[in-house]
């Protein structure tokens, strides 16, 4: 195993220390995509609605992703808890099985992003075709990227995660500056996106640390692991309805004036669990493999500065908004009479998403498999009321709050009821 490995993955008192280094490099990282986002906006123009298409078709690429995102989650879990109970000899043979594992569900979702792109498309008003198939390469790049990061997460290799992000993050900048100062349409600010991806090839330079392959492989195929990827898929499926799927209804209904306010203003209120984000990354694979004790204490810590950062984000955007949308160039009444409202919603948002990766980290079935349907719930409710930007902004955060609340009070239930003892369901 290598240093870093040893390092990241060491005592549970080092938690703490590990989520705040990982924060705060994926900060940075945040920082740069939202220079992007500025530059993109700029030299995209502010009448043409491109860049409220670009917005809506990079959402739509992460609901393609879905099926690695999940097989994802349940592959990370699985090696950190193998990884932290230090059975060596089963952890190599549970990654050589994972490995092949991904790379099946890789290929898999390829041919279901190959088939359902088109159809999906036109049911989400993608209106150009050379946007969908730009759409597609994102995705399939995305696929693959994502099938060495899972590994690299469940090894708890955060360090490298980060860097890779930030080099990505760069990578991206340069080739939407390049391209949209050119060609200032929706199609060149999307492909930046896919071009970022081949910073992954980076780990290539780690690969002698990858632990060696073994002849015997273990199958993650038992009857718990099946289970979890079930969870897994509600849970995902929860969260990018929560996150991304008022986007998708946006794109649906509104005019393009008023999808290109929503989508600037939606962008600004979502890097609020973005950019806190990645503390939930650092959770959800300590909290794998530990429960309790000193674990129980630093992972309380984590969430708790999660939330400390949440909130203090949301008042910043609040006060800054008319800075932050005047940086976008996207400085408009409308823009900014949306950010309160879509504040308070990402505000509940992140905290709904912190509550489900704890739950989905402990093995809390039934609470994760709630967070799905609520996240499901709350999809149908925006997209049977929200045909304007008034009826939409009215409903989220109520909605958002109804879901939190009914998460938060079975959270808390859970948390009594699994004080003794290692979690296993809700």
């Amino acid at each position: 195993m290598s240093h870093e490995l040893k390092n990241d993955s060491g005592p549970a008192r080092n938690l703490l220390q590990s989520g705040i280094i990982f924060a705060a490099i994926s900060l940075l990282t945040t920082l740069v995509h939202y220079v992007f986002q500025i530059i993109v906006s700029r030299q995209l123009g502010g009448e043409t609605g491109e860049y409220g298409l670009v917005l809506t078709t990079l959402t739509f690429v992460g609901f393609l992703g879905l099926p690695l995102a999940i097989a994802a989650q349940a592959v990370t879990h699985y090696i950190a808890r193998f990884h932290f109970s230090g059975d060596d000899v089963r952890l190599h043979g549970l990654l050589a099985g994972c490995r092949r594992f991904l790379f099946h569900v890789t290929i898999a979702g390829s041919v279901i992003a190959i088939i359902l792109v088109k159809p999906l498309g036109d049911f989400f008003h993608i209106p150009r075709p050379s946007l969908t198939l730009i759409a597609l390469a994102c995705v399939l790049g995305g696929l693959w990227s994502s099938y060495v990061t899972a590994l690299c997460q469940g090894l708890a290799w955060f360090k490298r995660l980060a860097f890779i992000g930030l080099l990505a993050a760069i990578l991206r900048v340069l080739f939407g500056w390049l391209t949209t100062k050119t060609w200032p349409v929706a199609e060149c600010a999307v492909l930046a996106t896919a071009v970022m991806l081949l910073a992954n090839l980076f780990l290539l330079f780690w690969k002698n640390d990858f632990p060696r392959r073994t002849d015997t492989a273990i199958s993650p195929w038992d009857r718990e692991f099946v289970q979890f990827l079930a969870v897994s898929t509600a849970c995902i499926l929860g969260l990018n309805c929560f996150s991304q799927g008022d986007l998708l209804v946006a794109n649906k209904f509104f005019a393009k004036g008023d999808l290109d306010a929503y989508g600037s203003a939606g962008l600004l209120a979502r890097a609020l669990p973005t950019a806190v984000g990645p503390l939930l990354a650092v959770l959800f694979t300590h909290r794998s493999g530990r429960h309790h004790g000193d674990a129980l204490h630093e992972q309380l810590k984590l969430l708790g500065l999660y939330a400390f950062g949440l909130f203090s984000g949301a008042i910043g955007l609040l006060v800054l908004k008319t800075f932050a949308l005047q940086l976008l160039h996207r400085n408009t009444p409308e823009a900014a009479g949306m950010i309160g409202q879509l504040s308070i919603t990402m505000v509940f948002v992140g905290l709904l998403q912190a509550l489900a990766m704890w739950s989905l980290a402990s093995r809390w079935i039934k609470l994760s498999m709630l967070y799905g349907g609520l996240g499901i719930a709350y999809w149908i409710t925006l997209l049977c009321v929200g045909k304007s930007p008034t009826d939409l902004l009215r409903v989220m955060p109520v909605a958002a709050g109804v879901a939190f609340g009914v998460l938060f009070l079975f959270w808390l239930v859970a948390m009594r009821t699994h004080k003794i003892g290692p979690p296993t369901q809700c």
